[in-house]
């Protein structure tokens, strides 16, 4: 217990100096105890963030929300029925293409960067919402979870009987698998969501328009701008407070849930 209180402590103090700092006035950042709250000014630091340069703060809010949510849930529907057909539909090459998904997983995102810029660059989508959106609803280990999913919580006799009652195999599947899967799929849309919503070197290589930009993007620009314009500080740090709120959010509300679907898989 007390090795967890003492990592419990690691992992939260960097928030907790987050919280702090943003309730300082610009002047305070420097000239107090970071860990200490000094004079709450914390409403002012919101209204200049989604103020500042024309609010374009909340845009890359919601540029986050578009890319995240709909990636999420978009990306968590193809891992769903790629994995319940890799688990379900006995064919010829199956574990050959299986290996092919978990090589997948095994290569870094950084990686891809460059060969995704060449080609949406070629396709004319560079600087498009599309060059964020596409690659992210492609999800290698979502794949894999939802097979083992698949395989641990569907079974087979339920499908039979779907289908000889007449069910179409889209049918069965939204109407028996997806049901059954629906905790592991709350799984696969928060490590995905996660995932999207912290996404920073794919932005930053896919686009040039600060419109399109994500939140952590968004930051990352402003940050460097600090050493001439020292009063953008505070809104990077007021900022990066907003952008965790989000998925502490997510994660509370959806963790009934997603303590279920890990508990499906461990089990498997």
């Amino acid at each position: 217990m007390a090795l967890m209180l003492l990592l419990a402590v690691y992992f939260l103090l960097p928030v907790y100096f987050l919280v702090v700092a943003a309730t300082k006035p610009q002047g305070d950042l420097a000239a107090t105890n970071g860990l200490v709250f000094s004079h709450f000014n914390l409403f002012e630091n919101l209204r200049v963030l989604f103020t500042r340069s024309d609010g374009i703060f909340g845009r890359w809010a919601l540029n986050t929300v578009v890319y995240a949510v709909l990636g999420a849930a978009v990306g968590t529907l193809i891992s769903a029925l790629c994995g319940y057909a890799l688990a379900k539909f006995p064919f010829r090459g199956r574990e050959v293409l299986f290996s092919v998904v978990l090589g997948g997983v095994l290569v870094p995102t950084t990686a891809l960067a460059l060969p995704l810029f060449l080609l949406f660059s070629a396709t004319g989508l560079v600087n498009t919402y599309f060059a964020v959106f596409l690659p992210s609803i492609v999800s290698p280990f979502g794949v894999y979870l939802a097979r083992v999913f698949a395989n641990a919580s569907v079974p087979q006799e339920l499908i039979e009987s779907a289908r000889l009652d007449g069910a179409g195999e889209f049918r069965t599947f939204f109407s028996v698998a997806f049901r059954l899967m629906a905790p592991a799929l709350v799984t696969i849309f928060l490590f995905q969501f996660v995932a999207i919503w912290n996404n920073f070197f794919l932005p930053m290589v896919m686009l040039q328009k600060e419109s399109l930009f994500p939140i952590t993007l968004g930051l990352y620009e402003w940050n460097g701008q600090t050493a001439r314009a020292p009063l953008l500080q505070q809104s990077v740090i007021t900022g990066s407070l907003v952008s965790i709120v989000p998925v502490i959010i997510v994660f509370v509300l959806l963790q009934r849930f997603w303590r279920t679907g890990l508990a499906a898989g461990s089990l498997k």
